[in-house]
């Protein structure tokens, strides 16, 4: 095969870089404060989606992170969306963002008054943040990685 026939071909869809920055999440993670239990992540083989597994009491669930790319669409979603599947049989859509240390999940759509921001430690082991719902309502955690 010439050069030529080779870079005529179609290349292969990689995952960008702002998805790529939330494996930062990858691991296993205790979650304490006003809410406990464990979450974690893991890439789904290919690594353009990121799983999360919830257990916290009386909230479990598991969530699918990633870019929204439907069928013969040709470029994927511009925000980075997921949803939650709960055991209770709830279904929740989210955006998530991650800007240098600041993790921000928002509920719904990206400008909710619904939201979660959390800051990473320097060694990246802990994000430590607090849910925000309209009308003063909320709650803190620190989520630690577990070794």
């Amino acid at each position: 095969m010439t050069d030529r026939e080779t870079s005529d071909q179609p290349q292969p869809a990689q995952p960008d870089a702002a998805l790529k920055r939330l494996g930062r999440l990858v691991g296993n993670w205790e979650v304490s404060g006003e809410a406990h239990g464990t979450v974690t992540y893991e890439w789904m083989e290919g690594g353009f989606f990121l799983i999360q597994h919830v257990d916290l009491g009386q909230a479990k669930g598991m969530e699918v992170i990633g870019r929204e790319r439907g069928y013969e669409a040709t470029e994927p979603s511009q925000d980075i969306k997921s949803r939650y599947y709960g055991s209770d049989g709830s279904t929740l859509d989210y955006v998530y963002e991650l800007e240098g240390d600041t993790l921000t999940i928002w509920f719904g759509g990206k400008g909710s008054p619904a939201y979660y921001q959390g800051r990473f430690s320097d060694d990246g082991d802990t994000l430590t943040g607090a849910w925000v719902y309209p009308g003063g309502g909320g709650y803190s955690t620190t989520t630690t990685r577990v070794r």
